[in-house]
């Protein structure tokens, strides 16, 4: 990487590392070219401050993006349709141009009359009309313009559904004539490298004057190599793809289109645009038919994005009578309440820690990141299964079924399970502290500095659940509840009936533990449900059901938004919401099918920091 890096504090440059050598030429000649920047790590050596960004395609434990499409009943009416016709040849007696050839074609067999033409088909139009013997498919964007045509008869016309998040990008590729997904393909977001949540990313627009373009080159260039991937696992070249549909949150949205996105980092975080937009993917360099066309769901407010609205068109909260939460758990988390009368929206900022970042041990979802923890609360002995395995850890066979990957950390699911396993086994309290006098049952409770930690796994890479990991989980949860408690209070709702998980993360909480940890409100645990990727879908039916473009937009412009940032009592909320699972909400639903915890004697530390809070609040007042 070429730059400053403050988040590292250090400026990095390739002259950092040794020269390119005979060795590195002799393999960008002969075996793959290496790109600008890249060098081999088995002959460059560091020579200064660096920053190295491991492409995905060389990384041993590459991450599972877990964003599969979901069945569902979707009326097919799609915006891009296919036409077979015969044009009358060209004669001497009739001066008549190719291309109004066509166009009394289109209108004699399918009553399609006054269509516009896109003029890229115009260079190749006389040759496709004399290859196909004057039989040619014309797709034709919204009964109203010829967008591109084919020699002969073309069967089906193929879209891309995308969800640009800020940590992977997903693609399903679909049968526009059959409605049928075909593939779907994930991908690491590659602006990861400039920062592992959205804020970095603004950050370093703001350092460096062409972060804006480097970052929009950088998110462009992986939607095209994810339509290359698409298209060539379903032998479809993307030159034959006519239609795209786009989501993603305020920052993603911009940085595609080649916005600066340095509005979005301070209030009032305006958007350069919300409205949705219809766009031709050779103006924003996206490698599908020059004609294609790519279509944005709009923006609901500066940090609830196209993806939130995509959410909103998947999950239907706007058609319900009942009260109903949808939430995208994300490092910038989206949240949507209310029922067909009135819909509220706003975002949360939960930072990166439920995806493994500000953990110890944590990663992102990848083989050997364990995802799933159980802690007996007699004796404190952990069981737990990771990524890539059905066996747990306390199975036989485990070690062998894992000894390829290992055991290698903790994902997101993870750290969210053991903590509300350690809270259920009274190894932290509810104020998140853990209990340094268990050391004398189990040596799991381990001494670490003036703290305590959990030792979780002591492999060949010991895995410990730190106090700094139990806080960080607490700061993130408590960023979300509290901005579901604005929602709930601008709204007047007490009572939540339907909670939905949405996102590649929210798919693989466990509901219960979810509650547990209190990052969403009590409810009845029956009613809630993982989304799946929502966004995605929502995509998914705005490229298959033109009519729910504009039934989004309507509803977009509906949403009553919240600002978290500006509103006075998010700051109490959260303060409440960092107990676990709250301070002042009973969660009687949760309670009623697990026991809650057991209150421990007061540690001596604790009691000190307790009788320190009340003095200095006496002192206050």
């Amino acid at each position: 990487m070429d730059g400053d890096f403050a988040k590292h504090a250090i400026r990095s440059r390739p002259e950092n590392l040794s020269p390119f050598n005979e060795i590195e030429a002799r393999y960008s000649e002969r075996r793959q070219r290496l790109a600008h920047n890249h060098r081999l790590s088995c002959q460059a050596t560091v020579q200064g401050d660096l920053v190295i960004d491991v492409p995905p395609e060389s990384q041993m434990h590459r991450q599972v993006v877990r964003k599969e499409a979901e069945l569902r009943d979707i009326k097919l009416d799609p915006a891009t349709r296919l036409y077979h016709v015969e044009v009358q040849p060209a004669d001497l007696q009739e001066s008549t141009g190719d291309l109004q050839r066509l166009c009394n074609a289109m209108a004699r067999e399918w009553k399609l009359a006054d269509l516009d033409c896109d003029p890229v088909i115009l260079p190749e139009l006389q040759h496709t009309l004399r290859e196909g013997n004057w039989r040619v498919t014309a797709a034709v964007h919204r009964q109203s313009t010829i967008m591109a045509v084919w020699p002969g008869f073309r069967p089906a016309a193929h879209g891309i559904a995308i969800d640009i998040g800020s940590t992977t990008i997903a693609a399903h590729l679909v049968d526009l004539t059959a409605g049928k997904v075909v593939a779907t393909k994930g991908m690491m977001n590659p602006q990861i490298r400039f920062g592992e949540d959205l804020m970095s990313r603004v950050s370093y627009v703001m350092m460096h004057p062409e972060g804006a373009a480097e970052l929009t080159h950088a998110v462009r260039e992986g939607v095209n190599d994810l339509i290359g991937e698409l298209g060539g696992e379903a032998g479809i070249d993307p030159a034959d793809i006519v239609e795209l549909t786009v989501v993603g949150n305020p920052i993603m949205h911009h940085l595609f289109l080649g916005l600066n996105p340095r509005e979005l980092g301070g209030a009032p975080f305006a958007l350069a645009v919300d409205t949705a937009l219809d766009l031709k993917a050779r103006d924003i360099g996206i490698g599908i038919h020059p004609g294609g066309n790519v279509y944005v769901l709009p923006c609901i407010a500066g940090h609830v994005g196209a993806d939130a609205a995509g959410m909103v068109l998947a999950e239907e909260p706007h058609l319900l009578d009942e009260n109903s939460l949808v939430v995208d758990v994300g490092t910038n988390a989206e949240i949507v309440l209310g029922n067909r009368d009135r819909l509220l929206a706003c975002s949360s900022p939960t930072g990166p820690a439920f995806e493994g970042a500000q953990i110890s041990a944590g990663q992102r979802a990848s083989r050997g990141a364990i995802e799933r923890v159980r802690i007996d609360p007699r004796t404190l002995e952990p069981r737990f299964s990771v990524i890539g395995s059905d066996l747990w850890s306390d199975d036989p066979g485990f070690e062998e079924a894992t000894q390829a990957a290992g055991v290698t950390g903790i994902c997101g699911s993870g750290i969210i399970e053991v903590i509300a396993e350690m809270y259920l086994a009274g190894i932290i309290n509810g104020d998140g502290v853990v209990d340094g006098s268990l050391a004398a049952r189990s040596e799991r409770i381990v001494a670490d500095g003036r703290t305590w930690s959990f030792l979780l796994h002591d492999g060949a890479q010991q895995i410990l659940v730190t106090q700094n990991d139990v806080r960080q989980i607490q700061l993130a949860k408590a960023a979300l509840y509290a901005g579901i408690r604005l929602l709930q209070d601008r709204a007047g709702i007490e009572r939540i009936d339907r909670i939905r998980f949405a996102g590649a993360f929210g798919s693989h909480i466990d509901p219960k533990y979810a509650m547990v940890l209190g990052l969403i409100p009590d409810c009845d645990l029956n009613r809630v449900e993982s989304a799946g990727n929502a966004a995605g879908m929502g995509a998914l039916i705005a490229l298959l059901h033109v009519p729910a473009r504009a039934e989004i937009e309507a509803a977009v412009r509906k949403i009553e938004k919240i600002e978290t940032a500006v509103e006075p009592k998010f700051q109490e909320y959260f303060v409440d919401a960092m107990a676990i699972p709250h301070k002042r909400d009973a969660f009687p639903h949760l309670f009623s099918v697990i026991d809650r915890p057991a209150a421990r004697p007061e540690s001596a530390d604790t009691g000190r920091r307790r009788r320190r809070r009340a003095g200095s609040a006496g002192g206050k007042s």
